[in-house]
């Protein structure tokens, strides 16, 4: 999730502002359709992995970093809900310069929390496999 959210964030939303009003509503159509597709699922297998990671760990070894990754997607996933879903809903009519802006300012937040998240679990990773 943290490579296809870099490349959301720094390629494909500011280029939905060189789409063209004529056929933004298409695009953007088809953009929520074909994204939906590409994150949905890896989005709820890094849930559920993550609380199975949860449940299943030992609690002794670094319980504070799998907490932490849990956090942080909450997060992601709120912002998801709070900002992105609305700001889609918003272009679905037609290209508006504050959502589009909307979308791409509070993308940020998805992408430090998905960056973050990855961090920590190379780091847990590194030190379980070691």
């Amino acid at each position: 999730m943290t490579g296809l959210i870099w490349f959301v964030q720094v390629v494909h939303y500011p280029l939905k502002a060189l789409v063209g009003h004529d056929a933004f509503v298409e695009y953007q159509a088809a953009h929520v359709q074909r994204t939906g597709w590409a994150v949905g699922l890896p989005m709820i297998m890094e849930a559920a992995s993550g609380a199975a990671i949860l449940v299943y760990f030992d609690p002794n070894q670094h319980s504070v970093l799998m907490w932490a990754g849990m956090l942080l997607l909450v997060k992601v996933w709120l912002v998801t809900a709070a900002f992105s879903v609305r700001a889609h809903h918003q272009l679905s009519t037609g290209f508006d310069r504050g959502a589009h802006s909307m979308s791409v300012r509070t993308n940020w937040m998805r992408t430090a929390g998905w960056s973050l998240r990855s961090a920590l679990v190379i780091w847990y990773a590194q030190a379980v496999l070691v």
